[in-house]
Order: structure tokens, then sequence, then C-alpha cells
């Protein structure tokens, strides 16, 4: 079961884990190069910040546009922080991005992840 992680909670030590979305559009005719950049780049810096349990590329079209999400999965709010820096609720983006998102959505979401 997955619950939204509110910002006042964002102080706690959580002892479980925790998911990060973040979600891009890009044109259709640049999303095979995406895709491929995301694969080669920011999925493996994902999964060598410490503290992170896995990161996750999911892309589906609609229409004209490629959505993108990233699903990544961290210890805590300070592994979050070794990927994003101090202010972790903002997206991360890299170089490259500019060169193919429609826009820069400015902040990520964030949940807790418990299981049975």
């Amino acid at each position: 079961m997955v619950f939204p992680l509110r910002f006042r909670d964002l102080a706690w030590d959580f002892s479980h884990m925790i998911a990060r979305i973040w979600h891009g559009v890009v044109p259709l005719e640049k999303a095979e190069e995406y895709l491929e950049k995301m694969r080669s780049i920011a999925l493996p810096d994902y999964e060598r910040t410490p503290g992170n349990r896995g990161a996750y590329c999911l892309y589906r079209v609609d229409g004209n546009l490629a959505h993108f999400q990233m699903l990544t999965f961290w210890d805590d709010v300070d592994a979050i922080k070794r990927f994003t820096g101090e202010d972790f609720q903002q997206a991360r983006y890299y170089d490259f991005d500019d060169d193919f998102l429609v826009e820069k959505e400015p902040f990520v979401l964030h949940f807790e992840v418990h299981t049975r």
C-alpha cells in the first residue's frame, strides 16, 4: 500500500522506504533518444547513489507526446538528498534535458512505501 508523504512528515526518521516519482514529457520524435539517455545516464546515476533501493523508467505514448516517469525507491530522506542536494522536493535535471523536455516540472512526488 502506498500513502502520500505530507510535507510536515519529512522531518520524521523513516525506518521504511520512500518512493520518489518524477514526470517529464517529450515530443514523440525525440522519445527513443530520450529513453536511451534515461537507460544509459539517469538510471545508473540513481542506482549508484548510496541509499537507493531501485530505479525504474516508466514510459508511455499519448498522441504526439511521450510521458516518462522515473520511479525510484530510497532508504530515507537523507539518501534522496545525496542524489538531489538539500532541496529534495525539487526535481533534479540533467544537462541534456533542455533538448528534450516540453517543460521542466519544478517538483517531484514522494510517498511512503508500506508492505504487509
